[in-house]
Protein backbone atom coordinates (compact mmCIF):
# COMPACT_ATOMS: atom_id res chain seq x y z
CA UNK A 1 0.00 0.00 0.00
CA UNK A 2 1.32 3.40 -0.97
CA UNK A 3 1.77 6.07 1.28
CA UNK A 4 -0.79 8.15 0.45
CA UNK A 5 -3.02 5.09 0.81
CA UNK A 6 -1.87 4.41 4.28
CA UNK A 7 -1.95 7.87 5.91
CA UNK A 8 -6.09 8.22 5.93
CA UNK A 9 -5.72 4.54 7.33
CA UNK A 10 -3.64 5.85 10.38
CA UNK A 11 -5.36 8.61 11.13
CA UNK A 12 -8.88 6.77 11.05
CA UNK A 13 -6.94 4.40 13.42
CA UNK A 14 -6.00 6.94 16.14
CA UNK A 15 -9.66 8.27 15.78
CA UNK A 16 -10.81 5.34 16.59
CA UNK A 17 -8.45 3.84 19.17
CA UNK A 18 -7.26 6.87 20.17
CA UNK A 19 -3.30 6.16 19.77
CA UNK A 20 -1.38 4.15 17.12
CA UNK A 21 1.74 2.57 17.44
CA UNK A 22 4.76 1.79 15.28
CA UNK A 23 4.53 -2.24 15.61
CA UNK A 24 1.09 -2.24 15.50
CA UNK A 25 0.92 -0.13 12.18
CA UNK A 26 3.82 -1.82 11.13
CA UNK A 27 1.97 -5.19 11.06
CA UNK A 28 -1.62 -3.69 9.83
CA UNK A 29 0.18 -2.74 6.71
CA UNK A 30 2.46 -5.38 6.37
CA UNK A 31 5.74 -3.04 5.97
CA UNK A 32 8.92 -2.09 8.20
CA UNK A 33 8.90 0.24 11.22
CA UNK A 34 10.93 2.54 9.48
CA UNK A 35 8.22 3.06 7.12
CA UNK A 36 6.16 3.35 9.58
CA UNK A 37 7.88 5.69 11.75
CA UNK A 38 8.81 8.20 8.68
CA UNK A 39 4.35 7.94 7.95
CA UNK A 40 3.81 8.80 11.34
CA UNK A 41 6.61 11.77 11.32
CA UNK A 42 5.21 12.96 7.90
CA UNK A 43 1.58 13.33 9.85
CA UNK A 44 3.17 15.22 12.71
CA UNK A 45 5.01 17.54 10.53
CA UNK A 46 1.45 18.72 9.24
CA UNK A 47 -0.02 18.64 12.59
CA UNK A 48 -2.37 15.67 12.00
CA UNK A 49 -1.07 13.48 14.85
CA UNK A 50 1.36 14.11 17.88
CA UNK A 51 4.52 12.02 18.20
CA UNK A 52 4.45 10.18 21.31
CA UNK A 53 7.12 7.17 22.34
CA UNK A 54 5.98 4.14 20.52
CA UNK A 55 3.44 5.77 18.40
CA UNK A 56 1.12 8.66 18.18
CA UNK A 57 -1.83 10.53 18.75
CA UNK A 58 -4.38 12.80 18.04
CA UNK A 59 -3.47 16.58 18.87
CA UNK A 60 -4.92 18.42 21.32
CA UNK A 61 -5.06 21.93 22.33
CA UNK A 62 -6.32 21.56 25.39
CA UNK A 63 -4.09 18.92 26.87
CA UNK A 64 -0.82 18.54 27.03
CA UNK A 65 1.06 14.86 26.44
CA UNK A 66 2.00 13.23 29.45
CA UNK A 67 5.41 14.10 31.03
CA UNK A 68 6.80 10.56 30.05
CA UNK A 69 6.00 10.62 26.67
CA UNK A 70 7.29 14.15 25.80
CA UNK A 71 10.29 13.27 27.88
CA UNK A 72 11.02 10.45 25.41
CA UNK A 73 10.38 12.58 22.54
CA UNK A 74 13.36 14.02 20.16
CA UNK A 75 15.51 13.46 22.57
CA UNK A 76 18.70 13.86 19.98
CA UNK A 77 17.16 17.91 19.17
CA UNK A 78 16.61 18.48 23.31
CA UNK A 79 20.28 17.51 23.60
CA UNK A 80 21.52 19.68 20.70
CA UNK A 81 19.62 22.54 21.76
CA UNK A 82 20.41 22.27 25.64
CA UNK A 83 24.30 22.32 24.47
CA UNK A 84 23.80 25.27 22.60
CA UNK A 85 21.95 27.39 25.53
CA UNK A 86 24.59 25.94 28.03
CA UNK A 87 27.44 27.51 26.02
CA UNK A 88 25.79 31.06 26.38
CA UNK A 89 25.64 30.51 30.34
CA UNK A 90 28.78 32.35 32.02
CA UNK A 91 30.34 30.29 34.86
CA UNK A 92 29.64 32.38 37.85
CA UNK A 93 25.74 33.53 36.57
CA UNK A 94 22.43 33.31 38.77
CA UNK A 95 20.23 31.42 36.53
CA UNK A 96 16.39 30.41 36.28
CA UNK A 97 15.18 27.34 34.65
CA UNK A 98 11.25 26.54 34.37
CA UNK A 99 9.22 23.74 34.17
CA UNK A 100 9.91 21.14 31.01
CA UNK A 101 11.46 18.42 29.38
CA UNK A 102 13.86 21.34 27.38
CA UNK A 103 14.64 23.27 30.65
CA UNK A 104 15.76 19.66 32.09
CA UNK A 105 17.82 18.89 29.04
CA UNK A 106 19.94 22.45 30.22
CA UNK A 107 20.49 21.51 33.57
CA UNK A 108 21.88 17.91 32.07
CA UNK A 109 24.50 19.68 30.13
CA UNK A 110 25.30 22.42 33.31
CA UNK A 111 26.07 19.76 35.72
CA UNK A 112 29.72 20.74 35.07
CA UNK A 113 29.22 24.25 35.24
CA UNK A 114 30.69 26.10 38.67
CA UNK A 115 29.59 28.47 40.84
CA UNK A 116 25.78 28.57 39.32
CA UNK A 117 23.02 29.74 41.50
CA UNK A 118 19.89 28.07 40.26
CA UNK A 119 16.51 28.75 41.32
CA UNK A 120 14.15 26.42 39.81
CA UNK A 121 10.33 25.58 40.30
CA UNK A 122 10.91 22.39 38.49
CA UNK A 123 12.10 19.33 40.85
CA UNK A 124 13.54 17.18 38.45
CA UNK A 125 16.04 20.34 37.53
CA UNK A 126 17.04 20.16 41.44
CA UNK A 127 17.65 16.54 41.08
CA UNK A 128 19.58 16.44 37.74
CA UNK A 129 21.95 19.49 39.56
CA UNK A 130 22.18 18.08 43.42
CA UNK A 131 25.59 16.01 42.27
CA UNK A 132 27.16 19.57 41.07
CA UNK A 133 29.14 20.80 44.39
CA UNK A 134 29.46 24.39 42.80
CA UNK A 135 26.02 24.90 41.90
CA UNK A 136 23.86 26.76 44.74
CA UNK A 137 20.15 25.19 44.36
CA UNK A 138 16.60 27.09 45.37
CA UNK A 139 13.43 26.14 44.89
CA UNK A 140 10.62 27.85 44.90
CA UNK A 141 7.79 25.98 46.31
CA UNK A 142 4.61 25.97 45.52
CA UNK A 143 1.65 23.88 44.51
CA UNK A 144 3.56 20.50 43.35
CA UNK A 145 2.06 19.41 39.89
CA UNK A 146 2.96 15.43 40.60
CA UNK A 147 2.56 14.48 36.73
CA UNK A 148 6.01 16.24 35.91
CA UNK A 149 7.46 17.58 39.10
CA UNK A 150 6.49 21.17 38.74
CA UNK A 151 5.68 23.89 41.46
CA UNK A 152 3.36 26.34 40.11
CA UNK A 153 0.78 29.09 41.92
CA UNK A 154 1.37 31.90 43.35
CA UNK A 155 3.61 30.92 45.98
CA UNK A 156 5.93 29.91 43.47
CA UNK A 157 5.13 33.36 41.79
CA UNK A 158 6.13 34.96 44.71
CA UNK A 159 8.82 33.53 45.33
CA UNK A 160 10.46 34.64 41.79
CA UNK A 161 9.74 38.23 42.38
CA UNK A 162 12.70 38.15 44.88
CA UNK A 163 15.48 37.46 42.59
CA UNK A 164 16.66 39.35 39.85
CA UNK A 165 18.55 36.59 37.57
CA UNK A 166 20.88 37.42 35.07
CA UNK A 167 19.53 34.30 32.91
CA UNK A 168 15.73 32.41 32.55
CA UNK A 169 15.64 29.53 30.93
CA UNK A 170 11.95 28.38 29.86
CA UNK A 171 10.01 26.41 27.80
CA UNK A 172 6.54 26.05 26.54
CA UNK A 173 3.92 23.74 25.02
CA UNK A 174 3.25 25.46 21.68
CA UNK A 175 4.79 28.27 19.75
CA UNK A 176 2.27 29.60 16.81
CA UNK A 177 3.00 31.53 13.77
CA UNK A 178 2.38 34.89 15.27
CA UNK A 179 5.45 34.51 17.73
CA UNK A 180 3.07 33.96 20.61
CA UNK A 181 4.43 31.22 23.35
CA UNK A 182 1.34 28.93 24.84
CA UNK A 183 0.90 26.55 27.36
CA UNK A 184 -2.01 24.20 28.61
CA UNK A 185 -1.30 25.36 32.72
CA UNK A 186 -2.41 28.81 33.93
CA UNK A 187 -0.67 28.72 36.56
CA UNK A 188 2.55 27.49 35.38
CA UNK A 189 1.67 30.45 32.50
CA UNK A 190 1.32 33.10 35.50
CA UNK A 191 4.51 31.73 36.64
CA UNK A 192 6.73 31.92 33.48
CA UNK A 193 5.31 35.65 32.77
CA UNK A 194 6.96 36.55 36.57
CA UNK A 195 10.29 35.10 35.57
CA UNK A 196 10.28 37.25 32.33
CA UNK A 197 9.86 40.38 34.20
CA UNK A 198 12.38 39.44 36.66
CA UNK A 199 15.40 38.27 34.33
CA UNK A 200 18.08 40.23 32.72
CA UNK A 201 17.76 37.97 29.61
CA UNK A 202 15.51 35.22 29.41
CA UNK A 203 16.35 31.76 26.43
CA UNK A 204 13.56 29.77 25.35
CA UNK A 205 14.02 26.46 24.43
CA UNK A 206 11.83 25.03 22.15
CA UNK A 207 12.49 21.94 19.45
CA UNK A 208 10.31 22.21 16.42
CA UNK A 209 7.56 19.51 17.47
CA UNK A 210 6.03 22.92 19.44
CA UNK A 211 5.86 24.68 16.16
CA UNK A 212 2.66 22.35 14.89
CA UNK A 213 1.05 21.88 18.27
CA UNK A 214 -1.81 24.35 20.33
CA UNK A 215 -2.41 25.27 23.67
CA UNK A 216 -5.00 27.62 25.32
CA UNK A 217 -3.23 30.06 27.13
CA UNK A 218 -0.59 32.74 26.26
CA UNK A 219 2.28 33.12 27.81
CA UNK A 220 4.02 36.11 26.01
CA UNK A 221 5.37 36.91 22.23
CA UNK A 222 8.86 35.88 21.45
CA UNK A 223 9.49 39.51 21.53
CA UNK A 224 10.18 39.49 25.14
CA UNK A 225 12.92 36.71 24.72
CA UNK A 226 15.73 37.88 24.03
CA UNK A 227 17.30 34.17 22.39
CA UNK A 228 15.39 31.44 21.17
CA UNK A 229 17.02 27.95 20.70
CA UNK A 230 15.58 25.89 18.53
CA UNK A 231 16.33 22.55 15.83
CA UNK A 232 15.16 23.66 12.65
CA UNK A 233 15.11 26.77 10.59
CA UNK A 234 11.89 29.12 11.30
CA UNK A 235 8.93 30.15 8.42
CA UNK A 236 9.99 33.11 6.43
CA UNK A 237 7.06 34.78 8.51
CA UNK A 238 8.35 34.17 11.48
CA UNK A 239 12.25 34.37 11.06
CA UNK A 240 11.18 38.10 9.51
CA UNK A 241 9.32 39.17 12.86
CA UNK A 242 11.79 37.76 15.24
CA UNK A 243 14.37 40.02 13.58
CA UNK A 244 12.37 43.08 13.91
CA UNK A 245 11.83 42.14 17.65
CA UNK A 246 15.53 41.55 17.98
CA UNK A 247 14.96 37.83 19.01
CA UNK A 248 18.25 35.79 18.58
CA UNK A 249 17.30 33.07 16.80
CA UNK A 250 20.02 30.10 17.35
CA UNK A 251 19.58 26.66 15.69
CA UNK A 252 21.34 23.64 16.46
CA UNK A 253 22.67 20.40 14.94
CA UNK A 254 20.35 18.24 17.07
Amino acid sequence: MSQSLRHPEILETARRQGKVTVEGLARQFGVTLQTIRRDLTDLAGAGQLERVHGGAILPSGTTNILYEERRDLNQAAKTGIARACAARIPEGSSVFLGIGTSTEAVARELQHHRDLLVVTNNMNVARLLGPNPDCRIILTGGTLRRLDGGLVGTLAAATLKQFKFDIAIIGCSALDQDGDMLDFDIQEVGVSQTIIAQARKTYLVADHSKFTRNAPARIASLAAIDALFTDLALTTRLATACRAWKTDVVISGG
